[in-house]
């Protein structure tokens, strides 16, 4: 496994430890080796130092195995090269070269960009030109790429072009750590291994669904990058998108990679594209002002006064929207999607708020009868929760809601598997299920494109909400203008 840009930030907080744990669950095949790749003056010596550190810290909740740590990391090793010096990978080449004789390895190999964006296209042009790929010569190479993959549609195909030029599409796998999400992965299980739930997925016995996913957290130092970026395609264009095609998505007619992924883009051929009238209708944009941190109470700055960022700037951290699919299933049922930053509390989840009874019998006696909640809880709290009506105890009568609350990850020892560890575990199986796909990508960006040119033709009023709080007024009256509510996601933490 080949790490340029081994020395950031995402090899130490989630790549060596990832290996490390599944070193620990005995997943990490013997014949292994990893090379850090970076510009940095650094020796395999410091690097293992280093790699340590990082797997104590951010290594989860497993047992620190020192025998083990030791073992995963004397299979690191360092390589300085600047990403643009050819001689330089030819050098590499010759590295890997006597580390496939010394781990027997037979010239296979994983080459990670764990680099910005721009040097994508960059890295793997060198990487084939400096012959570290057999092109079928009885040895795979794979190439893993962090998101973002393009900022709209006409990058990503100039993006997909330069990376196809090298490697096979089955041989890319674009990472969304989001889909290595134990329960994101749950979703299809809990629908289709279950007749009490997929005979009732439909526009026939679902009123609608929400999809929330919140930060506390502002842009912290992520505020250069978040600048040309922005919520919609930090967060939309991709996870939101990927949470919506989990529930939407059709039975596939096997688990195979490409069923499963067949379905998914399916789901986004069947959105309803967004015209700029449809835009000002579906779409809510915002930005946080100053505010207030709801953990320890402190005042906390508005985005326009965060690090790297423009003093006037127009980039949204919030997004809410409502989207149909357009299909037999799901004709007339809207999902209502929102994200954003400075949230009153962190949570990701799936509500599918089913329809409310018919009002006969006893039933018009209670004029606040809700109708059946199922929560799909993706995180910090993994698990499900469902919300039906029984009766109160007692000779009045009453009707009320009560609850079933499955919790994966509340008890001590029950920690899920790190979201890289299951999607590295997949790379090095050459099982591309839970990776993107380039028609995924291509059909996303269509979608996502539509809203950014609308909004390009507009001056947003930003900033439109308190730090602290749940996003612009107009979020609110989107979802209540078709007489439902938002869901209160933080009642359970």
């Amino acid at each position: 496994m080949v790490v340029f840009g081994g020395t950031g930030d995402l090899a130490f907080r989630k790549l060596y430890p990832a290996i490390y744990n599944l070193n620990l669950t005995g997943l990490l095949p013997e014949d292994f080796a990893l090379v850090s790749v970076g510009r940095r003056d650094k020796t395999t010596s410091e690097l293992r130092v280093e790699a340590e550190e990082s797997i104590l810290k951010f290594a989860g909740e497993q047992i620190r195995d020192q025998k083990i740590i030791k073992e995963t990391i004397d299979r690191f090793y360092y390589f300085k090269n600047d990403f643009y010096d050819n001689e330089g990978y030819k050098k590499l080449g010759t590295f890997l070269s006597e580390l496939d004789k010394k781990y027997g390895t037979l010239g296979n190999r994983i080459f990670y960009l764990a680099v910005a964006p721009e040097h994508f296209g960059p890295v793997v042009e060198r990487i084939d030109g400096a012959g570290l790929i057999s092109h079928g010569e009885g040895s795979w190479q794979r190439v893993v790429i962090e998101k973002p993959f393009g900022r709209d549609l006409e990058s990503a195909k100039q993006l997909n072009k330069a990376i196809t030029r090298v490697f096979d599409e089955d041989h890319i796998y674009r990472i969304d750590h989001y889909l290595g999400k134990e329960m994101l992965q749950n979703i299809m299980v809990i629908r289709f291994a279950n007749t009490l739930f997929e005979a009732l997925w439909n526009n026939k016995y679902i009123d609608h669904i929400q999809i929330t996913s919140s930060e506390m957290v502002g842009v912290e130092n992520r505020g250069g990058y978040y600048e040309g970026s922005g919520a919609l395609r930090d967060m939309v264009q991709n996870h939101m998108l990927q949470l919506l095609m989990l529930t939407a998505m059709e039975p596939p007619v096997n688990l195979d990679t490409q069923s499963v992924r067949d379905e998914k883009v399916k789901v986004l051929k069947a959105l309803t594209p967004m015209t700029p009238d449809e835009v000002a209708r579906n779409v809510v944009r915002g930005q946080y002002g100053p505010g207030h941190d709801p953990i320890d109470h402190k005042e906390v700055l508005g985005y326009r006064s965060e690090a790297r960022v423009s003093k006037d700037s127009d980039t949204e951290t919030y997004v809410a929207m409502k989207v149909m699919v357009n299909n037999i299933r799901w004709a007339g049922v809207p999902f209502y999607l929102r994200t954003g930053k400075r949230m009153p509390c962190r949570t990701t989840e799936i509500a599918i708020q089913f329809s409310k009874p018919p009002e006969i019998l006893y039933f018009k006696e209670f004029q606040n009868l809700q109708s059946d909640l199922l929560v799909i809880k993706i995180q910090p709290r993994e698990g499900a929760f469902l919300q039906f009506n029984a009766k109160r105890p007692g000779t009045r009568g009453e009707i009320v809601p009560v609850a079933m609350d499955f919790c994966q990850n509340c008890e001590i020892g029950s920690v899920s598997a790190d979201a890289y560890e299951r999607l590295l575990y997949d790379v090095l199986r050459g099982d591309s299920t839970l990776f993107t796909r380039w028609d995924e990508v291509e059909h996303s960006w269509k979608f996502i494109d539509g809203i950014a040119d609308a909004w390009a033709m507009e001056q947003p009023d930003f900033p439109n909400y308190r730090a602290g709080d749940w996003g612009p007024e107009r979020a609110r009256e989107l979802i209540e203008n078709d007489k439902r509510i938002w869901r209160d996601v933080c009642d359970y933490y």
